[in-house]
């Protein structure tokens, strides 16, 4: 599924290219995808300018001159395609809504699995939707700091990975992006997430932030459906330091064939936490 980086680069290149223009056309290939649609969507769509969008954890919204948000969730293999067509230009396959804007965009909500969604909501209500109502802070807003984290964890007793895989302590990160940020910061995924407090907490406050940024920057993670909705592959995968590299050595070891006086790093290990690989190092993740 979409991480935060992938949904927030998502969000960038529809802004980058929608803002401001008028929905000229909704085309709806069936009632329902993971949920119902709304009813009337293209009605309500149509004639709406795109005034601007928002990012709410995994969750994009395309709000509308109308008043109203287009609340988007990619879910596993749900993605936006945008480029410029002939208005005309039938439905591709697995292409289940498309609209054309101003200027001859368009753009196609693909998704094979169907696990996606899309409702409209009022744009002045948009945190009491169901489905955001419940969020935990954003990792990359001032709400996050290593104060509010551990007030979120105090307690816990499930491991942290689990912990920050949980929505309602914090919006937006998955099983990639926890793995990574958990590297960083020298913190086990075992680790109970209510002894994360004080300087463990700030470091993986940092580690969060740095790890997310720099997959904003790469244009996210590309795996099986994900790319960017030109058509780019986003490359943060070539940056990972943990996830999918079990049995190699991590880059903070001396190796797997260490020197004298050095204790070898037996690689990083994959281990399986509530039905999710998880990636780490135990030598250097405490």
């Amino acid at each position: 599924m979409p991480e935060l980086p992938e949904v927030e680069t998502v969000m960038r290149g529809l802004e980058a290219r929608l803002c401001g223009r008028r929905v000229e056309a909704v085309q709806v290939g069936r009632p329902d995808l993971r949920r119902a649609l709304p009813q009337g969507l293209a009605a309500r769509l149509t004639g709406q300018r795109i005034e601007s969008f928002r990012r709410r954890g995994k969750y994009i919204l395309m709000r509308l001159s109308g008043g109203e948000s287009l609340l988007i969730h990619l879910g596993m293999s749900g993605r936006m395609v945008l480029r410029q067509a002939a208005a005309a230009e039938p439905a591709a396959r697995h292409e289940h809504v498309v609209l054309i804007a101003e200027g001859g965009w368009r753009l196609g909500f693909v998704d094979p699995r169907r696990f996606g969604s899309l409702d409209l909501v009022r744009t002045a209500a948009e945190d009491a939707h169901p489905l955001l109502a419940g969020l935990g802070p954003e990792p990359l807003s001032p709400a996050f700091t290593a104060a509010t984290l551990a007030a979120a964890l105090a307690g816990k007793r499930t491991s942290i990975k689990a912990a920050l895989l949980d929505q309602r302590v914090l919006a937006g990160l998955g099983n990639i992006y926890v793995s990574e940020a958990l590297f960083r910061a020298g913190i086990s995924p075992r680790r109970l997430a209510g002894t994360i407090g004080g300087q463990r907490a700030a470091r993986l406050v940092e580690a969060v932030r740095a790890t997310l940024t720099a997959a904003i920057a790469a244009g996210g993670s590309s795996l099986r459906d994900y790319v960017q909705p030109d058509g780019a592959l986003g490359y943060f995968q070539h940056q990972w330091k943990v996830y999918g590299r079990e049995g190699e050595a991590c880059e903070r070891c001396p190796g797997l064939a260490a020197g004298p006086g050095l204790a070898a790093c037996h690689g990083i290990r994959r281990l399986v936490q509530a039905g999710r690989s998880t990636f780490y190092c135990p030598r250097t993740q405490r």
